[in-house]
């Protein structure tokens, strides 16, 4: 795969959307059944979802990923509000 390479502005944006739809998935509980129909499947949830999209913002530089350094991003359920 050809390397990519982004500008450290475009990277930050690009960060602070992933944050925000993270953050926003975490707000509205009517969106859980939206991604479990819409996959079809529940082993990929909400809570898979924001990992994914806190693990991407930190790799562009977002965040300090202090919430990667403990194992509580594995359990099921809602994060507490320090953790975003």
């Amino acid at each position: 795969m050809p390397g990519v390479t982004l500008d450290a502005a475009d990277a930050a944006e690009l960060a602070e959307t992933l944050s925000f739809l993270g953050e926003w998935l975490a707000r509205d509980p009517r969106l859980e059944a939206s991604l479990a129909d819409y996959t079809g499947h529940p082993a990929y949830g909400i809570r898979h979802l924001r990992d994914d999209l806190d693990r991407f913002a930190f790799l562009l530089g977002g965040g300090d990923g202090e919430h990667f350094l403990t194992s509580d991003h594995d359990e099921p359920g809602e994060r507490k509000p320090h953790d975003n």
